[in-house]
Protein backbone atom coordinates (compact mmCIF):
# COMPACT_ATOMS: atom_id res chain seq x y z
CA UNK A 1 0.00 0.00 0.00
CA UNK A 2 2.91 2.36 0.54
CA UNK A 3 4.34 2.02 -2.94
CA UNK A 4 3.94 5.01 -5.20
CA UNK A 5 2.95 5.18 -8.81
CA UNK A 6 2.45 8.03 -11.24
CA UNK A 7 -1.33 7.91 -11.05
CA UNK A 8 -3.21 9.41 -8.15
CA UNK A 9 -5.84 7.09 -6.63
CA UNK A 10 -8.32 9.91 -7.27
CA UNK A 11 -7.60 10.39 -10.98
CA UNK A 12 -10.38 7.97 -11.90
CA UNK A 13 -12.95 9.96 -9.94
CA UNK A 14 -15.14 9.12 -6.96
CA UNK A 15 -16.43 5.57 -6.71
CA UNK A 16 -20.19 5.11 -6.16
CA UNK A 17 -19.78 4.33 -2.45
CA UNK A 18 -17.15 6.98 -1.76
CA UNK A 19 -19.46 9.26 0.22
CA UNK A 20 -20.40 6.32 2.44
CA UNK A 21 -16.72 5.46 2.97
CA UNK A 22 -16.03 9.04 4.00
CA UNK A 23 -18.88 8.85 6.51
CA UNK A 24 -17.72 5.52 7.92
CA UNK A 25 -14.09 6.59 8.28
CA UNK A 26 -14.75 10.14 9.50
CA UNK A 27 -12.98 11.03 12.73
CA UNK A 28 -15.25 11.91 15.66
CA UNK A 29 -15.54 15.52 16.75
CA UNK A 30 -13.24 15.52 19.76
CA UNK A 31 -11.08 18.02 21.62
CA UNK A 32 -8.28 15.46 22.12
CA UNK A 33 -6.14 13.52 19.65
CA UNK A 34 -7.89 10.43 18.28
CA UNK A 35 -5.49 7.66 17.26
CA UNK A 36 -6.47 5.44 14.37
CA UNK A 37 -4.08 2.64 13.43
CA UNK A 38 -4.07 1.04 10.00
CA UNK A 39 -2.17 -1.99 8.78
CA UNK A 40 -2.82 -4.92 6.47
CA UNK A 41 -2.48 -8.59 7.36
CA UNK A 42 -2.65 -11.92 5.57
CA UNK A 43 -5.34 -14.43 6.50
CA UNK A 44 -2.84 -16.24 8.73
CA UNK A 45 -1.69 -13.09 10.50
CA UNK A 46 1.50 -12.11 8.65
CA UNK A 47 2.16 -8.37 8.45
CA UNK A 48 4.56 -8.55 5.50
CA UNK A 49 4.66 -10.12 2.05
CA UNK A 50 7.55 -12.27 0.83
CA UNK A 51 9.52 -9.15 -0.14
CA UNK A 52 9.42 -7.92 3.48
CA UNK A 53 7.01 -5.08 2.72
CA UNK A 54 3.47 -4.66 3.98
CA UNK A 55 2.66 -2.51 0.96
CA UNK A 56 2.87 -5.56 -1.29
CA UNK A 57 -0.10 -7.16 0.49
CA UNK A 58 -2.63 -4.55 -0.59
CA UNK A 59 -4.70 -4.48 -3.77
CA UNK A 60 -6.42 -1.59 -5.59
CA UNK A 61 -9.24 -1.31 -3.04
CA UNK A 62 -6.75 -1.28 -0.17
CA UNK A 63 -4.80 1.47 -1.92
CA UNK A 64 -7.94 3.58 -2.28
CA UNK A 65 -8.86 3.18 1.39
CA UNK A 66 -5.24 3.87 2.35
CA UNK A 67 -5.41 7.17 0.45
CA UNK A 68 -8.76 8.03 2.02
CA UNK A 69 -7.41 7.47 5.53
CA UNK A 70 -4.49 9.75 4.75
CA UNK A 71 -6.85 12.35 3.32
CA UNK A 72 -8.81 12.38 6.58
CA UNK A 73 -5.76 12.63 8.88
CA UNK A 74 -4.06 15.69 10.33
CA UNK A 75 -0.81 13.78 10.88
CA UNK A 76 0.60 10.35 9.98
CA UNK A 77 2.78 8.58 12.55
CA UNK A 78 5.21 5.88 11.44
CA UNK A 79 8.23 4.15 12.95
CA UNK A 80 11.58 4.94 11.34
CA UNK A 81 12.24 1.29 10.51
CA UNK A 82 8.94 0.92 8.66
CA UNK A 83 9.53 4.22 6.87
CA UNK A 84 12.88 2.93 5.58
CA UNK A 85 11.57 -0.50 4.57
CA UNK A 86 8.51 0.82 2.79
CA UNK A 87 10.32 3.73 1.12
CA UNK A 88 8.28 6.51 2.71
CA UNK A 89 8.39 10.02 1.31
CA UNK A 90 6.49 13.17 2.29
CA UNK A 91 2.85 13.04 1.26
CA UNK A 92 2.25 14.74 -2.08
CA UNK A 93 -0.91 16.75 -2.93
CA UNK A 94 -1.82 14.17 -5.58
CA UNK A 95 -1.70 11.41 -2.95
CA UNK A 96 -4.77 12.75 -1.15
CA UNK A 97 -8.22 14.08 -1.94
CA UNK A 98 -7.75 17.85 -2.18
CA UNK A 99 -11.50 18.55 -2.09
CA UNK A 100 -11.99 16.47 1.05
CA UNK A 101 -9.09 18.13 2.83
CA UNK A 102 -10.42 21.54 1.85
CA UNK A 103 -13.79 20.66 3.36
CA UNK A 104 -12.20 19.40 6.57
CA UNK A 105 -9.93 22.41 6.89
CA UNK A 106 -6.52 20.84 7.59
CA UNK A 107 -3.35 21.50 5.64
CA UNK A 108 -3.10 20.52 1.97
CA UNK A 109 -1.18 17.39 2.97
CA UNK A 110 -0.65 15.70 6.34
CA UNK A 111 2.91 15.73 7.68
CA UNK A 112 4.71 12.47 8.40
CA UNK A 113 5.75 12.14 12.05
CA UNK A 114 8.68 9.71 12.22
CA UNK A 115 9.24 7.92 15.52
CA UNK A 116 12.88 7.18 16.37
CA UNK A 117 14.73 7.10 19.68
CA UNK A 118 18.10 6.95 17.88
CA UNK A 119 17.08 9.59 15.31
CA UNK A 120 17.87 7.24 12.45
CA UNK A 121 15.61 9.19 10.12
CA UNK A 122 15.30 8.36 6.40
CA UNK A 123 16.73 11.22 4.34
CA UNK A 124 13.47 11.65 2.42
CA UNK A 125 11.63 12.48 5.66
CA UNK A 126 14.32 14.62 7.29
CA UNK A 127 12.92 17.66 5.52
CA UNK A 128 10.94 20.77 6.30
CA UNK A 129 7.29 20.16 6.99
CA UNK A 130 7.77 16.76 8.63
CA UNK A 131 7.83 15.92 12.35
CA UNK A 132 10.29 13.90 14.42
CA UNK A 133 9.12 12.15 17.61
CA UNK A 134 11.90 11.07 19.97
CA UNK A 135 12.96 11.12 23.61
CA UNK A 136 14.31 14.06 25.57
CA UNK A 137 17.61 12.19 25.99
CA UNK A 138 18.06 11.41 22.29
CA UNK A 139 21.66 11.53 21.01
CA UNK A 140 22.77 15.18 21.07
CA UNK A 141 24.90 14.90 17.94
CA UNK A 142 22.00 13.40 16.00
CA UNK A 143 19.67 16.13 17.22
CA UNK A 144 22.08 18.86 16.17
CA UNK A 145 22.50 17.25 12.75
CA UNK A 146 18.77 17.49 11.99
CA UNK A 147 17.46 20.15 9.63
CA UNK A 148 16.51 23.16 11.83
CA UNK A 149 13.28 23.41 9.84
CA UNK A 150 12.11 20.05 11.20
CA UNK A 151 9.51 20.05 13.97
CA UNK A 152 10.96 17.91 16.77
CA UNK A 153 8.89 16.58 19.67
CA UNK A 154 11.36 15.21 22.24
CA UNK A 155 9.65 13.99 25.42
CA UNK A 156 10.33 11.22 27.92
CA UNK A 157 13.50 9.74 29.34
CA UNK A 158 14.70 6.53 27.61
CA UNK A 159 11.11 5.86 26.47
CA UNK A 160 8.88 8.21 24.52
CA UNK A 161 6.21 9.84 26.69
CA UNK A 162 3.22 9.33 24.43
CA UNK A 163 0.83 11.33 26.57
CA UNK A 164 3.14 14.31 26.17
CA UNK A 165 3.44 13.60 22.43
CA UNK A 166 -0.34 13.70 22.05
CA UNK A 167 -0.49 16.96 24.03
CA UNK A 168 2.16 18.42 21.70
CA UNK A 169 0.24 17.31 18.62
CA UNK A 170 -2.97 18.81 20.02
CA UNK A 171 -1.16 22.12 20.57
CA UNK A 172 -0.30 22.06 16.87
CA UNK A 173 -3.93 21.40 15.96
CA UNK A 174 -3.14 17.82 14.91
CA UNK A 175 -5.91 15.77 16.49
CA UNK A 176 -6.80 13.32 13.72
CA UNK A 177 -3.88 10.92 14.10
CA UNK A 178 -3.21 8.03 11.71
CA UNK A 179 -0.60 5.46 12.75
CA UNK A 180 0.73 3.35 9.87
CA UNK A 181 3.09 1.13 11.85
CA UNK A 182 5.09 -0.87 12.06
CA UNK A 183 4.12 -3.65 14.44
CA UNK A 184 6.37 -2.45 17.29
CA UNK A 185 4.83 1.01 17.26
CA UNK A 186 1.31 -0.42 16.98
CA UNK A 187 2.03 -2.71 19.91
CA UNK A 188 3.42 0.11 22.03
CA UNK A 189 0.37 2.30 21.50
CA UNK A 190 -1.99 -0.62 22.16
CA UNK A 191 -0.13 -1.53 25.36
CA UNK A 192 -0.52 2.05 26.56
CA UNK A 193 -4.27 1.92 25.77
CA UNK A 194 -3.94 4.89 23.42
CA UNK A 195 -5.46 3.36 20.29
CA UNK A 196 -9.02 4.53 19.70
CA UNK A 197 -9.66 2.75 16.42
CA UNK A 198 -8.09 -0.09 14.44
CA UNK A 199 -8.40 -0.49 10.67
CA UNK A 200 -7.28 -3.99 9.66
CA UNK A 201 -7.69 -5.07 6.03
CA UNK A 202 -7.23 -8.84 5.63
CA UNK A 203 -5.69 -9.90 2.33
CA UNK A 204 -6.86 -13.33 1.08
CA UNK A 205 -3.51 -15.09 1.07
CA UNK A 206 -1.37 -17.24 3.33
CA UNK A 207 2.18 -16.24 4.15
Amino acid sequence: MHERDDESPYDAGMTPDRAELERLYAYPDTDRPWIRTNFVSTADGAAYAADGKSGSLGGPVDKDVFALLRSLADVIIVGAGTARTEGYEPVRPEDVDADLRSRLGPSAVPPIAVVSRRLDIPDALATEGQIIITTADAPIAALEALDPALDVIAVGEREIDWSAVLDALAERGLRRVLCEGGPTLHGELVALDLVDELCLPITPMLH
